[in-house]
């Protein structure tokens, strides 16, 4: 399927609650948080952690829809394959490298949509991918709490003794009480040519959006849900608007007072309206 011709910039919103959205292993796996706002902070890389996730799961990790960033992949082994393929061994030497880079991108869905460097191993130089994302910033200030957490055994018998059999584990854990976040994208379709990222591409990318996190549950996380998505479509691949001009036609309205403890207590406004469709698609002309 031939690369999509459209330039595309979208808002995501979605939220956190009795969770650790994006722990800081460097502070302990706190929260990441503005230090200077106390606005909650969630990597662009978390993520596209979770769009992998869910393509792996939905597609299977079949090619052309296999994920080169996974966990315990050996990245060079997956580059040395591509060496292996017959129409990159029949090529010259100084053009391996090229035909290596776009077989990696027909069959790896995170290298045509997020880009990968590849120059390790047999070399299969390096890709931009069309699909960028911001950090996600919580549009309040964030409260990070600390919990303190027993388990009833303990790991070896010298822990056992040394307790006298009370065998406890003591730990920590880390929760936001709640928090609505807020990231932005953009899609290119200059850089969509360059591999190959079509239609079908782009549409299993605003499903993930929407279903990531209904597979990515675990004890630490809470309840994370998507809450808004507000794509606007541009009539070009160069586009019709800047993108800044854009998403401040996106806003965000606290609707109760005290501290905010479910989605209940914000709207989501596009051009000062509601916004109740997921995704709500806007044309750009």
């Amino acid at each position: 399927m031939s690369a999509i011709t459209k330039r595309y910039d979208f808002v995501l919103f979605f939220d956190v609650q009795d969770g650790n959205p994006n722990g800081d292993p460097d502070a302990g796996n706190l929260p990441r948080v503005d230090a200077e706002t106390g606005m909650g902070l969630v990597t662009d890389v978390c993520l596209k952690r979770k769009v992998r996730n869910y393509v792996q799961i939905v597609k299977e990790s079949k090619k052309p829809f296999d994920i080169f960033v996974k966990e315990k992949a050996v990245l060079n082994v997956l580059i040395d394959q591509a060496h292996e393929q017959k129409n990159v061994k029949e090529k010259e030497k100084g053009e391996k490298t090229e035909a290596a880079r776009q077989w990696m991108c027909s069959q790896y869905y995170d290298i045509r949509a997020f880009g990968a460097v590849m120059s390790t191993g047999k070399n299969a130089g390096q890709v931009r991918g069309p699909i960028q994302l911001t950090f996600a910033r919580s549009v309040d200030p964030i409260v990070s709490l600390e919990h303190s957490i027993t388990r009833m055994a303990v790991a070896t018998e010298a822990e056992a003794e040394k307790q006298s059999g009370d065998n406890r584990t003591m730990g920590r854990k880390f929760t936001v009480p709640y928090g609505l976040y807020r990231t932005h994208g953009f899609v290119s379709a200059h850089l969509a040519a360059q591999t190959g990222f079509s239609e079908d591409d782009l549409i299993l990318f605003w499903e993930s959006l929407q279903k990531m996190f209904d597979h990515d549950h675990s004890a630490a996380r809470g309840l994370m849900s998507p809450r808004a998505l507000i794509i606007f479509e541009h009539g070009t691949a160069l586009g019709t608007a800047n993108a800044a001009t854009l998403f401040e036609r996106v806003t965000f309205k606290r609707v109760t007072d005290g501290p905010a403890r479910k989605f209940a207590d914000y709207q989501i406004l596009l051009d000062g309206q509601l916004v109740k469709e997921l995704p709500k698609i806007v044309k750009v002309s």
